[in-house]
């Protein structure tokens, strides 16, 4: 594999590639992945300076039904169980055929990425579909989740070049974590299991500091990018061209025939053997389509990463392209908090499991009321603060816990312990109060009314049962609780010990849903309904088969995956399956 870092003037003008891979996040890799497998040569095109795009940011999980590792910890589970659950969860949002072609080759695409890369799975003993309560949904098995990863396994020079983890989602220095070690280093004390792998991992860190920037132990999405990075690095037709990008593309009589790429000052013009695929991460950070798709929505909330700028979306929308319809949502959505950095940069925090479904928290509007189900998947959450905005200021919402949930669990940035908050609480990021009417002074809204907001959630607390918004009434929801609460519902505790603390919130847009419309093999479609020939869209610049809907957790990394194995697998002539 050879990479170019800062120009791309190794390449002639006369240059060839089988197949040319726009974007080099998680879809993109893959993309490339599967046609290397097969003996093509591959030039990957990355307009930033780092690999792994917004898949080695995120919880790395991947949505796969079907796949031999289901049959672990659910072997009851069938496709037609998980066709009947997207029938429920999606309806006809999307493409029946598109989502088809998914559930045919799921198996497939891992059973062969497996067995010809260092890409390897497991199953999550428990990692539930989002919409539980649906027909045909599952608590396990569809889910997989990346083996940690070596990442010195990569060597200096291509593990500088992978992009790092958010630091707020890292501990002592760099140091990444999984759930499983976050369970195990706040039970260190309690448990030797955990006393054992928290030492074996803090040990293995301090290691790694000696030599390196940050830990080498990757897990997540950061082991899931380096493992198809560390497979790619193995075969030689493959080209990764950072800090480049695609200025134009050509279309001829049988489909696209080339592509112009400029970096550092150099432009080339590279001819496209088989076909062009689109990876680069959807149309998130282009002003235009932002502010057509996302209005009143700011970039700065978005807790992607910085790549997907929309570029190659008006480079195929000139070419004919055009996006899929009928989603209930152009994104997928999760709550944020912001913090200034000491570098003058913003932290924007996802807050995906660790806090607001917990037992001591809600969410009220700025009123002081609450206005939706905090334990909810975070997508709903992010939809529902935009819907109840409509009507009562709901951006930003609030995040109020009292001192024993944020000892027990932290909230956002704020680590559990209960311990350093001074920083927290200066630049204004974790706003406290000695009493309830305390805080809600301190936020702009009426004390009565969060009182109130308190005093029926403590009442919630009671009964186990939340009447307005029917909270965790779901196996989705309660898993996102305390398995150790002994109240009645383990998303609901009281809020009772001052002080009070609360947190803003906002809607941050953590990818795109709507993308470019595609048939079953991937292959991008025009306005009349015809494929653009040599044009594919895999990630989120293919429209989501989910339709703008969140049924699952990683239903944008695991169709990202199957589909790059056949976009690569139909370019290239060998057929999907």
């Amino acid at each position: 594999m050879q990479v170019l870092k800062n120009g791309i003037d190794k390449l002639d003008e006369h240059s060839a590639y089988d197949l040319v891979v726009i974007g080099a996040g998680g879809a993109g890799l893959a993309t490339a992945l599967f046609a290397a497998m097969e003996g093509a040569s591959v030039l990957l095109v990355e307009r930033t300076e780092l690999i792994g795009g917004t898949t080695a940011w995120s919880a790395g999980t991947s949505w796969i039904p079907g796949s031999k590792h289901a049959a672990k910890v659910n072997p009851g589970d069938t496709l037609a169980e998980t066709r009947r659950y997207l029938d429920n969860a999606v309806g006809d949002r999307t493409s029946k055929a598109v989502r088809e072609a998914f559930l045919r080759n799921g198996r497939a695409a891992v059973d062969e990425v497996e067995s010809r890369s260092e890409l390897k799975y497991r199953p999550y003993p428990k990692h539930p579909d989002y919409i539980s309560d649906l027909g045909g949904s599952t608590l396990n098995g569809r889910a997989l989740e990346p083996l940690p990863f070596d990442g010195r396994l990569l060597g200096r020079e291509l593990f500088a070049l992978l992009r790092p983890p958010i630091p707020e989602f890292t501990v002592i220095g760099g140091m990444m974590v999984d759930r499983t070690d976050i369970n195990h280093l706040l039970a260190m004390t309690r448990s030797w299991a955990s006393f054992r792998h928290s030492v074996k991992i803090v040990l293995r860190h301090a290691m790694d500091r000696l030599s390196c920037p940050r830990g080498t132990r990757l897990v997540m999405g950061n082991a899931h990018v380096a493992r198809l990075l560390y497979s790619l690095s193995r075969h030689e037709k493959v080209t990764i061209a950072l800090n480049t990008t695609v200025a134009h593309i050509v279309r001829g009589s049988h489909g696209v025939e080339r592509v112009d790429i400029e970096s550092g000052g150099e432009r080339r013009s590279i001819r496209v053997n088989k076909g062009l695929v689109l990876a680069s991460g959807g149309f998130n950070r282009h002003p235009g389509l932002r502010a057509q798709m996302l209005p009143g929505v700011p970039g700065e909330w978005s807790p992607a990463a910085p790549g997907h700028t929309g570029q190659a979306h008006d480079l195929a929308r000139h070419l004919g392209a055009v996006y899929g319809q009928g989603g209930l949502s152009h994104a997928f959505w999760a709550p944020v908090s912001l913090r200034p950095r000491a570098d003058g940069s913003t932290a924007v925090f996802p807050h995906f499991v660790m806090d607001r479904a917990k037992p001591g928290m809600i969410t009220v509007n700025a009123k002081g009321e609450r206005f939706l189900n905090e334990s909810t998947s975070y997508h709903l959450f992010g939809l529902a603060m935009q819907q109840a905005h409509q009507s009562t200021p709901s951006i930003p919402a609030y995040l109020v816990c009292d001192a024993e949930a944020l000892r027990k669990y932290g909230i956002g940035m704020v680590r559990p312990g209960g311990k350093g908050l001074g920083p927290f609480l200066a630049d204004g990021y974790l706003t406290a109060g000695a009493t309830l009417a305390e805080l809600a002074g301190k936020l702009g809204m009426d004390p009565q009314a969060l009182q109130a907001s308190v005093q029926q959630n403590n009442r919630n607390a009671e009964t186990g049962v939340d009447p307005d918004f029917h909270r965790g009434e779901t196996a989705y929801q309660q898993n996102l609780g305390d398995p150790a609460w002994t109240g009645k519902n383990p998303n609901i505790g009281p809020l009772q010990t001052a002080p009070f603390y609360a947190v803003r919130l906002y809607p941050g847009d953590i990818g795109a849903s709507t993308g470019f419309a595609t048939n079953e093999h991937a292959q991008v479609l025009g306005a009349d309904g015809q494929v653009i020939a040599g044009l594919y869209a895999v990630g989120n610049d293919m429209h989501s088969i989910m339709g703008g809907t969140y049924p699952a957790p990683g239903i944008t990394i695991g169709p990202g995956l199957v589909f790059g194995r056949i976009a690569a697998r139909h370019a290239l002539g060998l057929g999907a399956a």
